[in-house]
């Protein structure tokens, strides 16, 4: 397969709203020692790739400025040392930037097969998603069968992908969302309780449906005042574990309650971590999750895709939050 020397990319083209990505056209990249050349599919698309849009969360060092952190595709090239994968597999990745483009290169060790009977879109909603959802809820977390997770944003992208999961290890799922219809969409997917914070206190509501115990694991994407609220809606010993800020980053916090309820707060960022930490989340994923996959016992909810131009409306969808699960740019 002959690969051309330029492709379509979209590029935000200063800080701003969804209508700064626009396409443009790109040199193909070239490979790096243990890389792949995957022809994108569909990419995902995700919060992250919002706030860097805004100017809020940059590239790490020496990325791409091209948005887009996981894609599905076809390995059309192999870098040097390249030997896990060969011209012509289907893959699914996570990549530090890159993934709103025709062609995106990707670690050789943070590829995954892409398993029988999922579409690209469906694959491409994986990777960024799954192997947060994995790494924080399973490894950070330490959740297990008999435990109640509590999971803020039960309807997105990572909320589906929490609830599912967590139902899967046999825990006692818990969700917040905020619509009727959005509640509903996590009860299908395993919640045996979904909160609409926009009407009830999702603390007060916690404790009643744990016979005052508290959620044993709670995954954050809000922040702010919620901070000290997952510290009351804590089980003794309970895991808070923070994925994300939509809300605020800063917080005033009663910290007698980590003394008293012996709290763990811990949290992560998966972009900015070195290539064999993320292959050691990958190996994670492959073992644990995909065969939940392979076997639909656990399967991305998809939302919307838009044609690759189409990115700017895609993120519009997104800062609607109208959204339940994932959305998807097909090339």
């Amino acid at each position: 397969m002959s690969i051309p020397t330029t492709m379509t990319a979209i590029v935000i083209r200063a800080p701003g709203g969804p209508e700064v990505l626009v396409p443009e056209q790109r040199p193909v990249p070239q490979l790096g020692a243990g890389e792949v050349l995957v022809k994108v599919a569909a990419a995902g698309v995700n919060r992250p790739d919002v706030m860097q849009r805004q100017g809020l969360y940059p590239p790490p060092k020496g990325a791409t400025d091209i948005p887009g952190l996981e894609i599905a595709g076809e390995v059309v090239g192999l870098g040097a040392g390249a030997t896990r994968w060969k011209i012509g597999d289907r893959v699914m990745a996570l990549v530090i930037g890159g993934g709103y483009a025709q062609y995106c290169p990707a670690h050789e060790s943070h590829c995954l097969p892409v398993p029988p009977g999922l579409s690209m879109s469906e694959a491409a909603a994986i990777p960024e998603t799954f192997f947060t959802v994995w790494y924080n809820l399973f490894e950070r977390g330490r959740l297990k069968a008999g435990e109640t997770l509590l999971v803020h944003g039960g309807s997105s992208g990572i909320g589906t992908a929490a609830i599912q999961l967590a139902h899967q290890a046999g825990a006692r799922v818990i969700a917040t969302a905020g619509s009727a219809e959005k509640c509903e969409a996590c009860r299908t997917l395993g919640a045996d309780l979904a909160i609409n914070y926009k009407t009830e206190d999702f603390v007060a509501a916690t404790k009643a449906a744990t016979d005052g115990k508290g959620a044993d694991v709670i995954l954050d994407i809000v922040g702010g005042d919620y901070i000290e609220r997952n510290y009351e809606a804590a089980a003794v010993e309970g895991r808070v574990v923070q994925i994300a800020f939509q809300g605020s980053p800063k917080a005033t916090v009663d910290f007698r309650r980590i003394m008293l309820k012996r709290l763990t707060h811990t949290g992560s960022v998966l972009r900015s971590r070195s290539v064999a930490d993320k292959a050691a989340i990958a190996r994670g994923v492959e073992q644990q999750v995909l065969p939940l996959i392979a076997a639909a016992s656990v399967r991305p909810v998809m939302d919307s895709t838009f044609a690759l131009t189409q990115a700017a409306a895609a993120h519009a969808r997104m800062e609607t939050s109208s959204h339940i699960g994932k959305i998807v740019l097909t090339v």
